[in-house]
């Protein structure tokens, strides 16, 4: 489970992220990131819609991915919003095949998202 202070919660952040930040698709996932004062811890939310599955194929698809970000974004760097969204194709992906996904997009999209000044 991801700690409180690494949760996106509001819309407006969520808006903010998938409109402004770097965007990289996989097979499974599509990350958003968008940097954000270094002085922040780096936060992350998870959008599965209803074109992945039923709510226990949703629900472990969000559980997998919350697992994978987790190992992520505690060892990155602060500073940090990102946002994963699961495609129609995570729902017969294994853990396996989400990680490669992850990992592939979240380093292409956070070396692509902007540090502001």
């Amino acid at each position: 489970m991801l700690p409180a202070q690494h949760r996106m919660r509001t819309s407006t952040h969520f808006a903010a992220t998938t409109r402004s930040g770097a965007r990289q698709g996989r097979r499974n996932v599509v990350v958003y990131v968008r940097a954000t004062s270094g002085d922040q811890p780096s936060r992350a939310g998870f959008v599965v819609s209803k074109r992945v599955g039923n709510a226990v194929c949703r629900n472990l698809v969000k559980r997998r991915l919350r697992e994978l970000v987790g190992m992520t974004i505690q060892g990155s760097p602060a500073g940090f919003d990102v946002v994963v969204r699961a495609l129609p194709a995570s729902a017969e992906a294994d853990f396996a095949e989400l990680r490669r996904d992850w990992e592939s997009a979240w380093r292409k999209a956070a070396s692509k998202a902007e540090v502001p000044a």
